[in-house]
Order: C-alpha cells, then sequence, then structure tokens
C-alpha cells in the first residue's frame, strides 16, 4: 500500500510541477511511512516540508495544494494535513486486504524482489581458529552471518560464503605442542604443560585419533595420522585436519553450510603474501625501523603506522588479511561483508589502509564490517562459563544440545549485532509466550490445527487458497494484523540493506502477537460459512509470512507443538 501512496503523491507533485507551483527541473521522492499513531491514520509523508521551499509558500499550503491533486484512488478513505504539513493518508479496509491476496499467490515468494539484480556479495563469517570446538561467540557470528546472507539472496543477490581458517602461526603452534603433550601423557597439570597451551578435554581426544592411526576427512583433505609422537609437523597438519572436521560438525549441526572454505596458509604457499608485500614496497608505503618493516597506514587514516613484518621476519597478523581480502577483490567481489567479532574493532582500518595502499582500485571503505558483541550465556539466573569439552568456554553445541537448533539461532540473532546478549538457557528451554522463538512458531502451528479441525469437519482449503469475501473482515485486529503483513517486503529490503537481521526477529515476534490477540478474541470456526472462510484466508497469509521469516531465520515453522 505504500506504493500506492507514493504513486498518488508523484501525480500530484508531477502536476504541481507542469502548472509551474513547483520547478520543473526538480526531482521529488516521497517518503511514505507507517504511522505510529493509527488516529493519524495508516501512512505518512513529509513532502511538502521537504518542497516547500522550491514551492515559495508554506509546507501546510503545498499539503493543501498536494491534496487536491491527488487522483481519485478507492484504496484511500480519507486525508489529511497534521502538524506544520505532514500528510496522512488513512486507507480503505478494502485496500488493507489486497495484501492477502498478494501473499497467498506469491507463497514462499512473497517478500523477496530482484533488487540486487545478481550481484554477487561475499558474507564472511564464523572464521574461527581451528584450534578448538566453536564457542557461542562464534554461534552468534554464525546466525548473523548466515541470516544476513539469507536476507541478501532474498533481495536478489548472488551471495558465497566464505569461511576464512586461521591454519598458520603462533595460535596453531601451540595446538601442535598442547596434542604432542597429551601424545606423550602430559596432562594440564604437568609443570611442562605448554605455557600457551590448550586444556579442554578435545586435545586428548585428538590425541588418541593421532595415537591410533586414524584418517580424518577434512573439506579439502584427507589426513591420516603416523603416530609419530615425535613427528611435531604430523601432529599439527592432524589437528588441524580433526579440528576442522569438528568444527564442521559444529555447524551442519547449526544448520549454516559454507561455499568456500579457505585456508591462510595457502596464501604463504602461493606466494600471495610476499606479492602483498612487494607491492606495498613499490608503491612507496613500507620503511624499516628498529628492524621491523612498517605499512605508513597514518596515510589512510590511521591514527599510527602498524608494522607488518617483525624482528624475527614474521608478518603480523593483519598482512596476511591484506593478501587475503585482494583475493577477494581479485575474484571480482565488490561488495565483500566480514561478520565479525567486536574485538576486530582494530583490524578495520588497518586492513583497509592496506587495500588502499595496494592501489588496485580498491574503493575507500571496502570490505564492509558487521562486528557482533560477545555472548553471556545464564541457567538459573548465574553466568555459564565454561564447557568440560572445551574447557575455559562454553560451545555452540553446548547450546544446541541444551536448547536445540531454533531457539540457538533465534536468541543469537536476536539483538542488535552491536549489542551485547545474555542467552538465557532457563528462558530458551520454556515453553510460554515469553519465549520468542516458541511464541512465533507456536503461531504457526495454531493456524495448522485450525486446517486440520476444519479439514475434519469436510472442509478442505489449499494453504494457498482465498476463498471467502474479504470485505467482510471489519475488525480493527483484521486490519491491522494485514497493515503488519504488508509491512514485510520493506521490512526485507531494510534488514539487508542496514545489515541487520534482528528487525526480522522482531517483526515476527510482533505479528505473532498481533495474531494470537486476535485469535484468542475472535473464533474463525463459526457458523457463518462467509465471515469463516475469509478469516481462514486471513489466517493463512499469517502462516505463510511467518514461514517465510523463519525461514530467512533458519528457524523450522512446525505444523504441531
Amino acid at each position: 500500500m505504500k506504493e500506492t501512496v507514493s504513486d498518488l503523491l508523484q501525480s500530484a507533485l508531477a502536476a504541481l510541477q507542469s502548472e509551474g507551483t513547483l520547478p520543473a527541473d526538480q526531482t521529488y521522492t516521497p517518503q511514505v511511512g507507517n504511522t505510529k499513531d493509527k488516529s493519524h491514520g495508516d501512512y505518512a509523508c513529509n513532502i511538502a516540508l521537504v518542497a516547500a521551499k522550491t514551492a515559495g509558500c508554506p509546507p501546510r499550503k503545498l499539503a493543501e495544494m498536494l491534496i487536491g491533486k491527488l487522483p481519485e484512488s478507492s484504496a484511500v478513505v480519507k486525508v489529511e494535513i497534521a502538524g506544520p504539513g505532514f500528510i496522512n493518508f488513512f486507507m480503505s479496509t478494502a485496500s488493507a486486504f489486497e495484501v492477502v491476496n498478494t501473499i497467498l499467490d506469491e507463497a514462499g515468494q512473497f517478500g523477496r524482489n530482484s533488487d540486487g539484480k545478481g550481484e554477487k556479495v561475499q558474507v564472511e563469517f564464523v572464521s574461527a581458529n581451528p584450534t578448538g570446538p566453536l564457542h557461542v561467540g562464534h554461534g552468534r557470528g554464525a546466525a548473523i552471518g548466515d541470516c544476513l546472507s539469507r536476507l541478501l539472496e532474498a533481495n536478489g543477490y548472488d551471495v558465497t560464503r566464505e569461511f576464512y581458517y586461521n591454519d598458520a602461526g603462533a595460535q596453531i603452534n601451540n595446538l601442535a605442542l598442547s596434542v604432542q603433550a597429551r601424545v606423550k601423557g602430559l596432562t594440564p597439570e604437568d609443570a611442562s604443560w605448554p605455557e600457551d597451551g590448550y586444556r579442554g578435554d578435545y586435545i586428548t581426544d585428538v590425541a588418541k585419533a593421532y595415537l591410533a592411526g586414524d584418517t580424518v576427512t577434512a573439506d579439502d583433505r584427507e589426513v591420516t595420522a603416523s603416530a609419530d609422537p615425535e613427528d611435531r609437523t604430523a601432529i599439527q597438519e592432524f589437528a588441524v585436519a580433526y579440528l576442522r572436521r569438528e568444527q564442521d560438525l559444529d555447524l551442519k549441526a547449526f544448520g549454516v553450510q559454507f561455499d568456500v572454505y579457505f585456508l591462510e596458509s595457502s596464501l604463504y604457499q602461493d606466494g600471495k603474501v610476499e606479492a602483498a608485500v612487494k607491492r606495498l614496497q613499490d608503491n612507496g608505503y613500507t620503511y624499516e625501523d628498529g628492524g621491523a618493516m612498517w605499512l605508513k597506514t597514518t596515510e589512510f587514516g590511521d591514527d599510527k603506522d602498524r608494522v607488518m613484518r617483525k624482528q624475527d621476519g614474521g608478518y603480523t597478523y593483519f598482512l596476511p588479511d591484506v593478501a587475503y581480502h585482494l583475493d577477494k577483490w581479485e575474484r571480482g567481489f565488490t561488495t565483500v561483508i566480514n561478520e565479525q567479532g567486536a574485538d576486530h574493532h582494530s583490524t578495520v582500518t588497518r586492513v583497509r589502509a592496506g587495500l588502499q595502499a595496494l592501489n588496485v582500485g580498491i574503493p575507500e571503505g571496502w570490505p564492509d564490517y558487521v562486528l557482533h558483541q560477545m555472548v553471556m550465556v545464564t541457567r538459573s539466573g548465574q553466568e555459564v562459563k565454561i564447557s568440560k569439552r572445551a574447557g575455559s568456554y562454553v560451545t555452540i553445541r553446548d547450546l544446541i544440545d541444551e536448547v536445540g537448533r531454533d531457539a540457538t539461532r533465534f536468541f543469537l540473532a536476536a539483538r542488535r549485532v552491536d549489542s551485547q546478549l545474555t542467552f538465557d538457557i532457563d528462558l530458551a528451554r520454556s515453553q510460554t509466550n515469553e519465549n520468542p522463538v516458541y511464541y512465533i512458531q507456536y503461531a504457526h502451528a495454531r493456524i495448522c490445527s485450525v486446517l486440520r479441525k476444519l479439514s475434519a469437519e469436510g472442509v478442505e482449503r489449499g494453504l494457498q487458497e482465498c476463498a471467502g469475501d474479504l470485505s467482510l473482515l471489519t475488525l480493527d485486529e483484521e486490519k491491522e494484523l494485514a497493515n503488519q503483513l504488508a509491512k514485510y517486503p520493506e521490512l526485507i529490503a531494510n534488514s539487508a540493506a542496514q545489515r541487520e537481521p534482528h528487525h526480522l526477529t522482531h517483526y515476527l515476534r510482533d505479528l505473532a502477537g498481533q495474531f494470537h490477540t486476535y485469535y484468542n478474541a475472535h473464533k474463525v470456526l463459526i457458523e457463518d460459512t462467509a465471515v469463516r472462510d475469509a478469516r481462514i484466508s486471513l489466517y493463512l497469509a499469517v502462516r505463510q509470512v511467518i514461514a517465510n521469516g523463519l525461514d530467512l531465520l533458519g528457524v523450522n515453522a512446525p505444523e504441531e507443538m
């Protein structure tokens, strides 16, 4: 319906331009929004305030002229001027329910569009070091990254999901030392345990598998353990493959799959790190000081220059990141979104500075970043800090085992990414209205239950069948439900554009709340079959939008609960 209001205003603006009231060479784009107070109508527009200066008259006067030029429309009952010049539109009841037919016609495609025109977009998320099980922070990144990918696809983008494995550097060396210590029978309590070693029970599992000569299959390789306790290289290769497989199993349990797994080690093997260094040197953005090589990041907005190659000859972590992102650019991704933890905030400026210093045509501000805050897990009001399997943190598998995949995914995506999140295990497990995922799924299941009861009475309704006269829907709650349904396509577009999947969880909670209120107040299986059929049509539209929205969150829409 917003499009209808916008089209009417465009016609009125064009009429005033043709008369000379507004300049003909000016472009006006009415911004139509939902009103917060329904006494002010269904939609409001501030175009009179925006265009008043070019018209040379007060906004209210221009608003009056615009209203006078609005074409006749059966969709609009009344138009009013409010405040300094807002134009408020009151829509007809019949027009409000046009969305029901649209939803049932488009079914699973409702809310989707082709605005992205097939543009390639890469979303990198999770990207955990293969040194242990995925923790809840990785889980939040997985939920946000996958939901964002789904939203972008719903808006017509060609999305590639990518996982970057940091399989090189000090942490991998510590992993090898830890597994080797376990292979030799040491425990974390021993004095000779590696100072920065990993202590979780999973290290024991890796060591046992290595000694047993097991074969593990990771995404791109199959590794058979040599069982030699002195061969640290073999231990490292096996441990990385083993833990990559474990992380992949965790992600599959979470319903997340990737199109590309990219290894940091490949950047060194393929010479891409050295090639990036040479380009930076050739461009004059490096210098030597104190035995280290520095990058002049201050020339690109950083607060100080950064070391890119240390005194021992090893590269700092952001240099391979620069080489990695150059590789992304060369693969043709003009839009790249990195979903990472907030602890990566300091790397954003450095990576972008390094990419600008390469001077290969990468635009400023590329790539995009979505940085999520930490997650605190609670049970019975107390923080849960550790898992036996991991030893020092709560894993994503712990949450899935505790509350299920649906609740885990929903809860981890339900807050603004830049807000800290408290994951209440007791709430996520509860079957109450306070549990948002249960509340939403129950709305879907309730509608399915009504359809089963209707079928038992000998009345079959197709899930995309609009039956009955929708003009018989005259209750305020019915119109409000229809108006809420009509907001869905815009919400999907905005959530993707703003990189904020949490808006979808809030929308579905509101829609479910409106439905439950309506369901409890007004019966649907009534003797008046015409009204019954019209209400069932509205039910089916609500059911479809809930199913569509939950699908974008990677959450099931159950038919029974």
